[in-house]
């Protein structure tokens, strides 16, 4: 006997289960994640940081008529900054060999049609501008979705962001891109009460901040010593902190 919710079970368009083959760019993502999680010892730290020192940046931005970057802007901004302080997260490990970078070559999490997915690197992250971020951001996309990237854009990376955007998930568990030793997971807003400095009870936007790092080549102090510092930029941002990068 058929039961109402058996019957109302879709079955696809066609009446027929739908099958999608794991292979092309589909297998290999699937290859490489399973290589990542199989070959590496990765830990996850979760924390979050509000978000109100960005918005006033914001705020001002607009007021004195200088382009207003986006949130993600800003914090690719900030976590470029960061990496520069903490070589141990801008790093791969490879051969047994810890290699940490001089320079930040920031990968970025392009979601593709077909729910396939890529990182590819924007390179020399430190010295780019808060003023020109955003563009070169946007350039680096839109190759990736019309199909352009070549090799050293698509495995050059030293670290990547993978950022959900206006999403519910405020944490998550990104995996390695390897041989990089660390990822960053930028998750969705939530807003908080929380005790403010006279002991009254104020309402912050905070972000989900979640960093997967290979326990191999970067150990829990570390990792946390970045989300802290990262999670104190974000707060403690001056409204014309990048006033110079954005005029000029």
């Amino acid at each position: 006997m058929t039961t109402p919710t058996q019957a109302a079970a879709p079955e696809g368009a066609a009446g027929r289960p739908r099958e999608i083959p794991l292979r092309g760019m589909r297998g290999m993502i699937a290859a490489r994640m399973r290589e990542s999680l199989q070959s590496s010892a990765q830990l996850t730290h979760h924390a979050g940081a509000e978000l109100g020192a960005v918005t006033a940046l914001r705020r001002r931005c607009s007021a004195l008529g200088l382009p207003s970057p986006s949130v993600q802007d800003v914090l690719l901004r900030l976590v470029a900054q960061t990496l520069a302080e903490c070589p141990a997260l801008n790093a791969t490990l490879e051969d047994n060999r810890i290699v940490e970078h001089p320079e930040v070559h920031l990968g970025l999490a392009v979601p593709l049609p077909d729910d396939l997915l890529v990182a590819p690197a924007l390179f020399d992250a430190q010295d780019l501008r808060l003023g020109a971020l955003p563009e070169a951001r946007r350039d680096l996309v839109a190759k990736a979705r019309a199909g352009k990237l070549g090799v050293r854009e698509l495995t050059g990376a030293t670290f990547t962001v993978s950022n959900l955007g206006r999403s519910r998930v405020h944490h998550f568990t990104p995996i390695l891109n390897l041989p990089q030793v660390a990822i960053l997971g930028i998750g969705g807003t939530q807003w908080r009460a929380l005790p403010d400095e006279d002991g009254e009870v104020r309402l912050a936007e905070v972000i989900g901040l979640s960093l997967t790092f290979d326990h191999r080549a970067v150990n829990g102090a570390p990792a946390a010593a970045f989300l802290d510092r990262l999670g104190e930029r974000i707060e403690t941002l001056a409204p014309d902190a990048f006033d110079d990068e954005l005029t000029h």
